[in-house]
């Protein structure tokens, strides 16, 4: 194929006219500026993403801001952004970097890979955007395009798809201009060639795509293939003591909504009251069942029910695996919280009005 018809070229040349050039993230593109960004573009739209980084980076300027912050402080400014262990990769990744590179990203490939929650495209993507470096991505902008331009069939999230859309990114990288291109088929994938309702009529690459040509846009890339998901169930105990005051616990690192704070669970079917004497060693005086709640995740639905439990002002019992602490309503802000719980305690303070602030300040250990 003659080079000025090639695949970059025509790529590149649509980039300069119509590609994104005022994202936050682009502007002083440091190696530290555009890895928070890549993280939290995983599985989130740019305009999601956008407000969230903004707030991230007046907090966290650099590396050295984010590895000396508490855990607390980083999930906080994630909260509602999903999929935590992002967050917690970053903060490790920030904890590693400051002793054991000075502070300094590694700007290498298979040490920038070694790092937390960077894998083969992310640490691609940024060196490709801060350093020019010659290495293709494979995002999910990027395998759609090259999914529908070749017409590859099958799941990406098939080894031996994920090769060929591999081998086929390395071939059109162009041995020049490797940041622009790099930025140029992430754009084109997120604008352009949509999961729904692609736009090809404004495509560059349309002459030379298969899935164009057959009409076939919506078969590639292959679908996950459908599993129903399973359904889990369980009960927020929202227990608030005369002060006005909310038990909250920090969650185990591992699973999910790791190191966030959550509500205590009760088990689905113990009676709430016996539980809250036996686990929390409190003694409920009203008990309010609410609506059931549906949090969906990728592998399976949650189904909430929240239970509001007004108690005396004895200090329940703290157990080893968890941390439990009464908080105000002031104290909610500098918490890491779930989307459900943020919402609940939002529902709480509608609910019941204005909450007397404690006089020991927002935090008090529970036990």
């Amino acid at each position: 194929m003659n080079r000025k018809d090639s695949f970059s070229t025509r790529l590149l040349s649509w980039y300069r006219q119509y590609g994104r050039n005022d994202l936050p993230w682009q502007q002083n593109p440091t190696v530290y500026r555009v890895w928070i960004s890549e993280i939290m573009l995983q599985q989130t739209q740019v305009r999601t993403v956008i407000p969230y980084y903004q707030r991230f980076m007046e907090s966290f300027p650099n590396v050295m801001a984010l590895a000396q912050a508490s855990l607390d402080e980083v999930l906080h400014l994630w909260t509602g952004l999903g999929y935590y262990a992002r967050a917690r990769n970053l903060h490790r990744a920030a904890q590693h970097i400051w002793p054991h590179h000075q502070g300094r990203f590694p700007i290498d490939l298979d040490s920038l890979m070694q790092l937390p929650g960077i894998g083969r495209s992310t640490a691609s993507a940024i060196l490709a955007l801060t350093c020019n470096q010659r290495h293709a991505i494979l995002d999910g902008n990027v395998t759609r395009v090259l999914a529908r331009y070749h017409a590859v069939s099958g799941w990406p999230g098939k080894a031996i798809v994920k090769r060929t859309l591999w081998a086929i990114a390395e071939r059109h990288l162009p041995s020049t201009e490797v940041a622009q291109y790099t930025q140029a088929i992430m754009d084109l994938g997120a604008t352009v060639c949509t999961r729904a309702r692609p736009r090809c009529d404004r495509c560059p690459l349309r002459n030379g795509c298969k899935a164009h040509a057959r009409g076939q846009q919506s078969r590639f890339p292959g679908a996950r293939p459908r599993k129903r998901l399973p359904k889990h169930r369980t009960i927020f105990v929202i227990l608030q003591n005369h002060g006005g005051d909310v038990l909250l616990e920090r969650r185990p690192l591992h699973g999910i909504w790791g190191g966030l704070w959550s509500f205590p669970e009760c088990p689905p079917g113990v009676d709430v009251e016996k539980w809250c004497r036996a686990t929390l060693g409190c003694h409920p005086e009203t008990v309010e069942y609410w609506s059931m709640r549906r949090h969906t995740f990728s592998h399976f639905h949650l189904d909430i029910t929240p239970v509001h439990i007004l108690a005396n002002d004895k200090v329940p019992m703290v157990d080893k695996a968890r941390v439990r602490a009464w908080y105000d309503r002031s104290g909610y802000n500098g918490l890491g919280l779930p989307a459900p719980v943020k919402h609940l305690l939002g529902v709480l303070d509608d609910e019941l009005g204005e909450i007397r602030h404690d006089t020991h300040g927002p935090l008090r250990k529970a036990g």
